[in-house]
């Protein structure tokens, strides 16, 4: 992740925690729902993220995170005027289900979407918020896939897929692998990231990719796969997927007898893959990830906020939705307007905005030009930075 944004990240970490007041003149647009603009009441800021199934932990943490956020802007007076209103609903990492939240949320009156974790998930609601043209700006969800239709109101806060097969294979060769085993759930997330990983070490001098597989999310027997990746010997194994095949698939690699280094990416840390894994199997297994509040240089007063509002610990997730909120604020304050096309174009023109990735300009692409991938290994029950 941040590997060359370390001191923007420690001077975003003092202005976070010092924002600047949204408050400002009135709206000039009027109408209501969808991506219109409106001139009275709460803004409303929809949320989808999953709450029940699989990935139900990563939740609570996004939920926070955003809600953390609106309360502080609340607090200096809102946006225009008006104050924030977080609006959430269950995506459960199901595309059906999200299409359903996705859909809800525009009913409710929803200006700015600020929610988004499975990519699978994510990409249904992309025709539905855009045809309400209401903005996206989407906090975790990263897969490339969600850009290639070049929708103007997308905006990923996340590093992309391609970013992170990037990082993966820097590491690789940091780390000496000579034969890696490339496993996904074949989602739209987790398929982007090994396909991007293996046309990255395509022609590579030093690190091939021994077999690629695929496996069902869902199943608690993985033993094809495994038998498969023991076949080949490989001295490295990327997981691609999400926590709860991630921790069965380290747990029973590990017990067919697997020595060699093991890497999971983004969707797999939380402290719930080294509980499903075991402790003991979980050491020393490495992730690619963007920042976590635990990695953040000078992050502990921002935790410490966390804490005191919610009574427990910030996770995976948490500061991308508190930063999703304070753009989404950001751009209404610039545009003047909860119009959907004024508020999109505002996001366009963000230039230095500070986050906690640094400082937010987006690229043509809609993606952030600050900001990466780090390194991650699990120490105890913990994800640490890998130092």
């Amino acid at each position: 992740m941040r590997t060359t944004r370390i001191g923007a990240v420690a001077a975003a970490a003092g202005v976070v925690l010092a924002l600047t007041s949204c408050g400002g003149g009135g709206l000039t647009n009027s109408g209501s729902g969808g991506g219109g603009g409106d001139n009275k009441g709460d803004i409303i800021l929809g949320m989808a993220t999953p709450l029940s199934g699989s990935s139900a932990a990563i939740g609570p943490y996004m939920k926070n995170g955003a809600q953390l956020a609106v309360n502080e802007i609340n607090d200096k007076g809102g946006v225009l005027g008006r104050k924030l209103k977080l609006v959430v609903e269950d995506e459960a990492c199901d595309p059906k289900t999200a299409a359903a939240a996705a859909a809800k949320l525009v009913t409710e009156g929803t200006k700015v979407s600020v929610g988004g974790y499975c990519s699978s998930a994510t990409l249904p609601t992309l025709s539905i918020f855009g045809k309400a043209n209401i903005p996206m700006i989407i906090p975790a969800a990263n897969s490339n896939d969600l850009l290639k239709g070049k929708n103007k109101n997308v905006f990923l806060l996340n590093g992309t897929g391609a970013q992170q097969a990037e990082a993966a294979v820097k590491f690789m060769e940091k780390s000496g692998a000579k034969n890696v085993a490339l496993v996904d759930d074949n989602t739209s997330y987790s398929k982007d990231i090994t396909t991007r990983t293996a046309q990255d070490l395509q022609g590579n001098a030093t690190v091939k990719v021994a077999t690629q597989q695929s496996v069902t999310a869902g199943e608690s027997d993985y033993s094809a796969a495994v038998t498969a990746i023991m076949r080949v010997n490989p001295d490295f194994v990327y997981w691609t997927g999400y926590y709860q095949e991630g921790g069965l698939i380290i747990k029973q690699l590990r017990a067919a007898g697997y020595k060699g280094k093991f890497m999971v990416a983004d969707g797999s840390v939380d402290q719930q893959l080294v509980s499903i894994a075991g402790q003991p199997n979980a050491q020393g297994v490495y992730a690619t990830m963007t920042q976590t509040p635990q990695t953040i240089p000078g992050g502990e007063a921002w935790i410490a906020k966390y804490k005191a509002a919610f009574n427990s610990d910030p996770g995976p997730y948490s500061t991308q939705s508190y930063d999703a909120v304070r753009v989404a604020a950001e751009a209404i304050k610039n545009a003047g307007s909860t119009d959907g096309d004024k508020v999109i174009t505002a996001l366009q023109n963000i230039d230095g905005f500070k986050i906690f990735s640094g400082n937010l300009k987006f690229t043509p692409e809609h993606t952030l030009t600050e900001g990466g991938f780090d390194i991650l290994v699990v120490k105890g029950d913990q994800f640490v930075l890998n130092k």
